[in-house]
């Protein structure tokens, strides 16, 4: 039987230990009656329910979407690239440790992704050995790292680890710019920023080098790469028109853009054959966002349907991915 696998799965530990002297911002989890709520300097982050811990749920939900087998990553506010690093190290092992074990109980339906202190290179370096001695298979960061970009040389030591570690580096959107200008409701960060903000990080490293340095190095892109495959005739059209404007890569930029692998939450069946067209069927891998509201349901299906691909397609681009047997 061809697995369907869904790359773009969200968590959150049950339990986030409350420790002495760490920042304002350290997060918590506060359990009501059929739902809790993350709460982030004293107020409410986000409210969720156990489906971002409870396995039994989770696998429920996977039978009704016909889905086999989860990619499980940190939801994204946990990153805590602003953190002082210490802070931010200490909620890496406890998130790290929480997917692992949900994956280690249930080894045939969960694969997990951690988190590493992105703000600390050297540091973020060396836990890198400890998310594989977890058994994950890579690593999330934001769009950005408390405001650097991610083709900034500071990132180089952290992208040839995971390239030697065999980890895949998945993108996710997080504090996006912009909101002051679509009238500053804190709802259309993830509805309308979150697609600008992934074109940003694609567009810092194809222009710095990065997947040219690192050729090995496995990136998914969230949310169908965002606004990325929208401007990518814009990026082509600069490239072909000489100097200066074709110094800004080092390559034709659709051929760079090819490089990163893209997961299929478009809702749309026109714009992800739109994205295809552009970056090749070989590098889309089936996303939900479970398991939060704006998620894509049947992720599969949709996905499968809108491309006219058999579950094979996909799945084989899944497992190469994350180098899955």
């Amino acid at each position: 039987m061809v697995e369907a696998i869904d790359t773009h799965t969200h968590f959150v530990p049950r339990h986030i230990p409350a420790e002495p002297g760490r920042n304002p911002l350290w997060p918590s989890v506060e359990i009501r009656h059929a739902s809790a709520a993350v709460m982030v300097g004293g107020k409410v982050f986000r409210v969720i329910d156990s489906r971002s811990w409870d396995a039994r749920r989770r696998l429920d939900d996977m039978a009704i979407d016909d889905i086999d087998v989860q990619v499980v990553s940190p939801m994204p506010e946990l990153l805590s690239h602003w953190f002082p690093t210490a802070d931010a190290d200490a909620l890496c092992r406890h998130v790290n440790e929480g997917i692992a074990a949900l994956c280690t109980d249930h080894p045939g339906h969960f694969v997990g992704i951690g988190m590493i202190p992105m703000q600390d290179a050297a540091l973020a370096v060396r836990r890198i050995e400890e998310v594989k001695s977890l058994g994950l298979r890579g690593i999330e960061i934001g769009t950005h790292i408390d405001g650097m970009a991610l083709g900034d040389t500071c990132l180089n030591d952290v992208y040839a680890a995971a390239e030697q570690g065999g980890l895949t580096v998945m993108i996710h959107p997080l504090h996006p710019l912009g909101l002051d200008r679509m009238g500053g409701r804190p709802e259309l960060a993830a509805v309308a920023a979150f697609p600008l903000e992934t074109a940003f990080a694609a567009v810092s490293l194809m222009t710095s080098g990065v997947l040219e340095r690192f050729p090995a190095l496995r990136v998914l892109l969230s949310h169908g790469g965002g606004a990325l495959p929208w401007l990518m005739p814009r990026l082509r059209h600069a490239y072909g028109m000489g100097p200066p404007l074709e110094s800004l890569f080092a390559s034709n930029p659709t051929e760079i853009a090819r490089s990163f692998y893209y997961d299929t939450i478009l809702y749309d069946g026109p714009a992800l054959r739109y994205l295809a067209d552009k970056v090749g069927t070989g590098r889309l891998v089936v996303g939900s966002d479970y398991p939060f509201t704006i998620k894509q349901e049947k992720p599969a299906q949709f996905a499968e349907q809108a491309l006219s691909v058999e579950r094979g397609v996909l799945s084989a681009n899944a497992k190469r991915l994350f180098v899955l047997g």
